[in-house]
């Protein structure tokens, strides 16, 4: 007999042992994709979404030269707080839409754009005038509306009601800034001052309101008010504000304006055409050297600003993003600001980005580290005010910080 270990094996019994096992191993390989192509689903559906930032910017009108640098140093900033896992685990993602000059209805039209596009926080313009269709739009649905360089107290309950307790900026409260302009003022020396005031914008007003408050309680004496419209003001009505200052003895003429809105050049140049060299002491709003003229060319010119673009501010931080951003005012700091104080806010907020909370959060800051310095806030007052500004002077078209300040009192107006 022949052992059953010897037995012939018939052929097709062979080939057919060999295509099962080659079926089985197929059928595990596509078990097993199928199994990773589940697990990566999952993974991702698992990821944590983004915290979408809807910011409405102007890019060509009168704001443009501050919403465009805030907006391009917000954007560097998101990306490096993402580069570091995003907000607890959460990635920042903004979205724009342009006002085209803060016409209403535009402005109005990108705020509900954006909220449709999920935003979680509003960024708006950097004037609260310009700025109030976006804001609207943004708290009447419960949302946080946030402005880089918004100068008034009126981004908040003041001017929106109850509501505008979800509104805030990061920029300076007119009154803090006005009040360190009267300190540089009297710093320097100067006891005798001349107020200009342009009458167009909230912010322009209160800071000069708010030079002459501070001034008088330092001790300073006003020696001359006058008042102008910039946008939508005639050439003639300026020229008249130069002849009527050129006969005033003052140690320093005060103002708060921008360039862009027509009247402070033909101002300034007016008085220097005549040869009065008085020192000439703007806001923020007169940041830059993108406005100066050769003939003649700005002199004993000084601004207060949120940060230097000339490559010489105190913070090496701050000059790196002005050479990154491009920056042409100071203001472009309070873009990253503004990222910086709305990720604390999150953060103390538990991740929460609910206006209420995050507003509530905001409201109690005091002396929360950003870029810019520290801010302050208050449930009376959501502008920031107790950061140091930097004193910047123009010669012969040349710009040169000269110092700091911070105000010591903030003054009621």
């Amino acid at each position: 007999m022949v052992s059953r270990s010897r037995m012939a094996v018939h052929p097709s019994t062979a080939q057919e042992g060999v295509m099962t096992r080659r079926k089985s191993g197929a059928i595990v390989s596509l078990l097993a994709a199928v199994a990773a192509i589940a697990v990566a689903a999952t993974t991702a559906s698992a990821a944590p979404a983004p915290i979408v930032i809807g910011w409405a910017f102007d890019s060509k009108g009168a704001m443009a030269p501050f919403d465009g640098p805030a907006l391009a140093a917000a954007n560097i900033r998101a990306k490096q707080v993402n580069a570091k896992g995003g907000v607890n685990g959460r990635q920042l993602k903004i979205v724009t839409c342009d006002t085209q000059g803060n016409k209403p209805a535009i402005a109005k039209s990108c705020a509900a754009k954006l909220l449709g596009q999920g935003a979680q926080v509003i960024f708006t313009t950097c004037d609260v005038d310009l700025a109030a269709p976006v804001v609207q739009e943004a708290i009447n649905r419960g949302v946080l509306a946030i402005a880089p360089c918004i100068g008034t107290d009126q981004m908040g309950p003041k001017r929106f009601g109850a509501k505008g307790r979800l509104a805030f900026t990061f920029g300076n409260v007119a009154q803090d800034e006005g009040s360190a302009m009267a300190e540089y003022a009297w710093k320097r020396g100067w006891r005798d001052a001349a107020l200009a005031t342009d009458t167009v914008i909230v912010y322009f007003k209160n800071v000069v309101q708010a030079f002459e408050a501070r001034w008088k309680q330092l001790g300073g004496k006003i020696v001359a008010k006058e008042s102008y419209q910039s946008l939508g003001g005639s050439a003639s009505a300026w020229q008249n504000v130069v002849s009527r200052l050129q006969n005033v003895d003052a140690d320093v003429i005060v103002t708060s304006t921008a360039p862009p809105f027509g009247a402070m050049v033909p101002i300034l140049n007016g008085l220097r055409t005549l040869g009065n060299d008085t020192p000439f002491l703007n806001s923020w709003a007169g940041d830059g050297t993108y406005w100066v003229t050769k003939e003649p060319a700005v002199s004993n010119y000084y601004f207060v600003t949120y940060a230097s673009v000339f490559g010489d501010d105190p913070s090496k931080a701050v000059n790196t993003l002005a050479k990154q951003v491009k920056a042409v005012t100071g203001g472009f700091i309070a873009g990253s600001a503004a990222i910086d104080g709305l990720v604390t806010a999150i953060k103390r907020a538990k991740g929460s980005t609910s206006g209420a909370a995050l507003a509530a959060q905001i409201e109690r800051f005091k002396k929360v580290p950003t870029i810019s310095g520290l801010v302050s806030f208050s449930p009376s007052l959501h502008s920031v005010f107790g950061r140091q500004y930097r004193v910047i002077r123009i010669q012969n078209n040349q710009a040169k910080v000269v110092g700091t300040i911070a105000a010591k009192v903030v003054p009621k107006i």
